[in-house]
């Protein structure tokens, strides 16, 4: 088994090969607790002649507890309650002297070294065929072995001392051999492990009863019991805590995992679909746990470089209108986003309604659109403006780009006011002569707002010997796609929420290449915006031609005014399909 980690190294779980920690510290403390060990304990040979007796503790002895390292910044764990055990315990836990170890695949065993895990502060380690427990007991260091039902001998290190309980235990049982403190016993109902093992409190957790598992049966045990060293008792311990470490789950965690969590005090917060970016509960919840490491069970979080830049932007708090930090979040029994947006410039009417009104006015007619649309779907619907940030000119401008820039500071109060009503902000690009990366950087400052996001208007991207208004401009895709890159990393880089990527397209021909779109960027909510013009079914044809072939990416549709014959009303709008996820009055 091996877990991936945000540093590109691979942690093992078998016995050679393994990434030990190359911390001083560590290697202090567990040098510290091995000569605890010994000064504490005296070792005699079995009267029978064959292994070793328990250590007689002496009564001041100090108790022994694991010691926590320091995992990567993100693991993601995946397998079964075996190798996810494993992993844990190689993931957080430098050494630990005290271990439980139970049988893969026996429940009752499972849930009874959970409960014994918690009191004692110790991991939980399952054997089955190719599971290297004792390659992970040596690196632990274990002394002492608390055993939970038939574990064979070679799962055990050499000298290891062992102390043996049965499935099903009962908390005298429990408390006898580890000398720890019990509360009520709880029944657990076939497939209610994780959650029962996840609801595990110490210093005296319940002791978890599978319902249909025979009565305990201590004979058996003992007799299955490997005979290299034996106990009634473990030795006192000391449960540490693995500070600054939250699990994050999608579904429920492996419960020998789950054990090995809650006997560290590991918090576990449930992240549905795997991104901790996509709703508010999620990202509130990270930002709340402030985690300095992640360790996250199941497929769905990705790479462990993937989830570990998603927990880096959750764990700043900051939300995108409508709450969360993705664009078009799509979580299963949540709902997703739409967007209703005014188009234009400000203090300019005759290019879009959007400037046809102060920036007050401008923000309640941008609300006043959208309020008609959440009577249409269960999706939050978030009012937005899209501003031309640059402005195709007729003359060549002073650079020559034929494209009239608008000074942030005049951006800068709609793009304000907008943020401070909810509502969402895409800066149109007419860049001219010029190309479309330069002109996205010279709006990095309002780019770096988190409510702000980016499109781009190849209508108006002119090759150097076009003019506007003589010919449709167009853009290439590996132009395209550079400017998607850098948005992608400013974003990444300022632990941004994702920003909306919008294509305005009414023609093919509009963007070259346009299968070679690079919609990777997890970062970015790529979006075609379809600008079609005139009557409906015109427009209806430019929506199917655009969407044949198309990359995977989400869809708008504009409303003209004074364009369209006649113009959708809402109810009319939302019957286009698929639905528009961004709609547009211009």
């Amino acid at each position: 088994m091996q877990v991936q980690t945000s540093d590109g190294s691979e942690a093992t779980t078998g016995r050679h090969g393994r990434r030990r920690p190359g911390r001083p510290r560590t290697v202090a403390l567990v040098a510290a607790v091995a000569l605890a060990l010994t000064a504490a304990c005296s070792w005699g040979t079995a009267p029978d002649g064959g292994g070793t007796t328990a250590p007689s503790a002496s009564a001041s002895a100090a108790p022994v507890g694991p010691v926590v390292q320091a995992p990567p910044p993100a693991s993601v764990v995946t397998g079964d309650d075996v190798r996810a055990a494993l992993t844990t315990s190689s993931t957080l836990l430098a050494s630990a002297p005290v271990v439980v170890v139970a049988p893969g695949g026996d429940v009752a065993a499972t849930l009874t070294a959970a409960s014994a895990a918690v009191a004692v502060g110790a991991p939980v380690l399952l054997t089955a065929d190719g599971a290297d427990v004792a390659g992970e007991l040596d690196r632990l260091g274990a002394t002492h072995v608390l055993t939970v039902g038939d574990v064979p001998a070679d799962a055990l290190p050499a000298g290891a001392v062992v102390v043996a309980v049965a499935p099903g235990a009962d908390a005298d049982a429990l408390a006898a051999a580890t000398g720890a403190t019990f509360g009520a016993p709880v029944p657990v109902a076939a497939g209610d492990e994780a959650a029962a093992v996840r609801a595990l409190e110490g210093p005296e957790p319940a002791v978890l009863l599978a319902d249909d598992a025979p009565a305990a049966d201590p004979a058996a045990t003992a007799a299955a019991t490997p005979p290299t060293g034996t106990a009634d008792t473990l030795p006192a311990t000391a449960p540490v805590t693995a500070d600054g470490v939250v699990a994050l789950a999608d579904g429920p965690v492996p419960p020998a995992a789950a054990a090995t969590l809650r006997a560290l005090g590991v918090a576990v917060l449930d992240v549905p679909g795997g991104d901790p970016r996509a709703t508010s509960a999620t990202v509130q919840a990270v930002a709340s746990a402030d985690p300095t490491a992640v360790i996250a069970y199941g497929d769905a979080f990705g790479t462990s470089e993937l989830l570990a830049a998603r927990v880096a932007t959750a764990r700043t708090g900051v939300e995108l209108p409508g709450g969360g930090q993705l664009v078009f979040p799509a979580v299963a029994g949540q709902p997703g986003k739409k967007y209703v947006a005014l188009y234009g410039t400000p203090g300019s009417g005759a290019l879009g309604v959007l400037g046809e009104q102060d920036v007050p006015a401008t923000i309640a007619r941008a609300e006043q659109h959208a309020a008609p649309y959440r009577d249409l779907t269960a999706d939050t619907v978030v009012p937005a403006v899209e501003i031309i940030a640059t402005i195709a000119s007729g003359g060549p401008e002073a650079d020559g780009s034929y494209s009239r820039k608008r000074p942030v500071e005049d951006l800068r109060p709609l793009v304000d006011a907008a943020g401070a009503a909810g509502q969402y902000v895409v800066l149109d690009l007419q860049p001219g002569r010029q190309d479309f990366v330069t002109q996205a950087q010279a709006y990095a400052d309002l780019l770096a707002l988190p409510h702000v996001g980016l499109a781009l208007d190849p209508e108006w991207r002119l090759a150097p010997d076009q003019v506007h208004l003589r010919q449709i401009g167009s853009v290439g895709i590996d132009e395209v796609n550079a400017t998607a890159a850098w948005l992608a990393s400013f974003t990444r880089e300022r632990g941004l929420p994702q920003k909306m990527f919008v294509l305005h397209q009414f023609s093919l021909r509009m963007i070259t290449e346009r299968e070679r779109l690079d919609t990777s960027h997890d970062e970015l909510a790529p979006l075609i915006h379809v600008d079609g013009q005139g009557s409906q079914p015109a427009k209806a044809g430019t929506w199917a031609t655009l969407r044949a072939g198309a990359p995977p990416v989400h869809w708008g549709w504009k409303n003209f005014y004074d364009e369209d014959v006649p113009m959708l009303d809402p109810a009319q709008t939302y019957q286009v399909q698929p639905v528009p996820d961004l709609v547009t009055y211009q």
